[in-house]
């Protein structure tokens, strides 16, 4: 991974600080954090904080079967190929994803709610249901659809189905 700095040498350094109860990270090369935070002053300190901050090492797939995308690619641009890629790549991305989002289990998106989502189904099945009923000249069904997908459309459009 490249210094989140100067974005031209090798990070060697995760500095982790705690701003405002925020903890924030940064993946240092080490003129950088020498620049920024001043060097340890002792081998000793140098061995013990490289162990404690030094990232394992990986095991690196050489190419993603899909894309080719090599990991990196991935460290040079933060940008993956294809979703391939996550499954190929996945040890080594797991601490990244967990460090930016929090958490690594997906709880979904919140978007619409629920009564809305059965409303935009209900909406869908009434539609085949008439496209159905007009195929077959079943025109009375037909119309009792149709009414039915106006009283659909209208509880979506003022609001009573959020």
């Amino acid at each position: 991974m490249l210094c989140q700095r100067c974005k031209k040498n090798q990070a060697t350094v995760n500095h982790v600080e705690e701003i405002n109860g925020k903890k924030i990270g940064y993946n240092l090369c080490r003129a950088c954090y020498t620049e920024l935070f001043g060097s340890i002053n002792s081998a000793a300190g140098n061995d013990m904080l490289s162990g404690l901050i030094a990232q394992p090492a990986r095991r690196r797939m050489s190419n993603c079967p899909v894309c080719g995308m090599a990991y990196s690619d991935f460290e040079r641009t933060g940008l993956l190929g294809c979703a391939t890629c996550y499954d190929v790549f996945k040890e080594e991305l797991m601490p990244y994803i967990e460090r930016i989002q929090g958490k690594v289990v997906h709880v979904g998106k919140v978007g619409q709610d629920a009564r809305e989502q059965d409303l935009t189904r209900k909406l869908s099945r009434l539609q085949e249901e008439l496209e159905l009923a007009v195929r077959e000249r079943r025109y009375p069904d037909a119309e009792r659809i149709n009414l039915k997908i106006s009283e659909v459309r209208k509880l979506m459009s003022d609001g009573e189905g959020k």
